[in-house]
């Protein structure tokens, strides 16, 4: 609640977009808060930012645990923040209970996970784990022409640490589900096997536009039908494909867009996601071998590119069985769950050992103002944080 004060939204929830300067003065917040449980913080040149609490073996490497602090525009207060600063929790209880470990334990902060200001989304911790390049990121650009270069620079939260020099010996992330499965199964925790991987799938059907009022039906060749027909199919290839398969199309442009001309262009983008590659990859196949056929038989024509991908992330089953036994320690009810949406986790994943915690949100809301958990909720989640992190941490008698 302390943080949701920086950057408040207009409806309860927030707007503390990334290299803003609500961003900045909740990572002073943040940075104040980790000080005071002891621990120094470290940042690299993508504004990433690591609270170290030391461990017995100074050579150990270390386990990370964290998320993101920053939000949507029309963001809720939990989406990310409740990672961190559930993290922060674990650190001070352990600090109560005079807890050491043999490995240091690391809370990070992400930079710019959400990518609504900055695309893409999980902009820093794609270049910590090499998918992007430093110099790639700082040339991205907002809505104003801003790169993500000057505006780190202009907050003040650029440090001198290499990014991706760091090393882990494992790294756990705390999250919101953001969506309605765990509330509807009534578990407490969600146990991360997996993350989802996408494909979204840049489609152009070209009919011919001419007059809705004088032109036959038999004698059309409307875009718009062939948009229609492919909005079925993608929802028929996703439901086939279940569990944990979805498909949609979201973004549509429409040419002419006039109300008495047949459309003559249709482009869109199919989202399509899945846990498993090969069913992801099928999902797609099917997708480009039907579509074309469909538009072919009312006389309409269908390209299509794959403009984004993500392949799926199997999590670490050491870290995964860790959250899966602090769960059972801990009496919490729980269930293994694919996350439908993409964390910094999934790319930390490629170069370190990765698992997710879960917990519910009302009716599965998030990206929205109205995002809520109840204190249960953030509580089973953070305890079974804290037991998965020292179990993998190593106690110190």
């Amino acid at each position: 609640m302390e943080m949701a004060k920086i950057g408040p939204g207009i409806a309860g929830g927030n707007n503390r977009q990334t290299l803003t300067d609500e961003d900045a003065e909740g990572r002073a917040l943040f940075q104040t808060w980790c000080e005071a449980a002891g621990m120094t913080m470290g940042l690299d040149t993508m504004g990433n930012m690591f609270a170290t609490r030391a461990g017995t073996d100074p050579d150990a490497l270390p386990v990370y645990m964290g998320s993101h602090l920053d939000t949507q525009p029309t963001g809720g207060k939990y989406d990310g923040v409740l990672g961190v600063l559930g993290g922060l929790e674990t650190i001070r209880t352990m600090n109560d209970l005079d807890v050491k470990t043999k490995h240091p334990i690391v809370l990070v902060n992400w930079t710019n996970e959400e990518g609504t200001r900055f695309a893409p989304a999980m902009l820093s911790s794609g270049v910590f784990a090499g998918k992007h390049t430093q110099d790639w990121a700082y040339d991205r650009v907002d809505a104003e022409g801003k790169s993500f270069g000057d505006e780190l620079k202009r907050i003040g939260w650029v440090g001198d640490e290499t990014v991706g020099a760091r090393k882990m010996h494992a790294m756990f992330e705390l999250h919101i589900e953001q969506g309605p499965i765990l509330e509807a199964e009534d578990k407490d925790i969600g146990v991360v096997t997996h993350g989802q991987g996408l494909r979204w799938i840049e489609c152009t059907i070209t009919g011919k536009e001419s007059h809705t009022g004088s032109t036959p039906m038999h004698m059309r060749k409307n875009a718009g039908r062939g948009l229609a027909l492919v909005t079925e199919l993608v929802h028929e290839i996703a439901m086939k494909n279940q569990p944990n398969a979805v498909g949609a199309i979201g973004h549509v442009d429409v040419y002419p867009n006039s109300r008495n001309i047949i459309p003559g262009k249709v482009v869109f983008t199919v989202d399509m996601r899945t846990h498993l590659l090969d069913k992801l990859n099928a999902m797609v196949a099917e997708l480009m071998e039907r579509a074309p056929k469909l538009c072919e038989e009312i006389g309409v024509s269908f390209d299509c590119e794959i403009v984004g991908q993500f392949d799926p992330p199997a999590f670490d089953e050491t870290c995964v069985g860790a959250v899966r036994d602090a769960a059972v320690e801990l009496g919490y009810s729980h269930m293994d769950i694919v996350s439908g949406a993409g964390h910094d986790a999934c790319w930390i994943n490629d170069v370190a050992p990765t698992a997710m915690i879960m917990c519910p949100c009302v009716d599965g809301l998030s990206h929205n103002e109205a995002e809520e958990i109840s204190k249960e909720w953030a509580q089973a989640g953070t305890d079974v944080l804290l037991h998965a992190v020292l179990a993998t941490a190593e106690i110190v008698e």
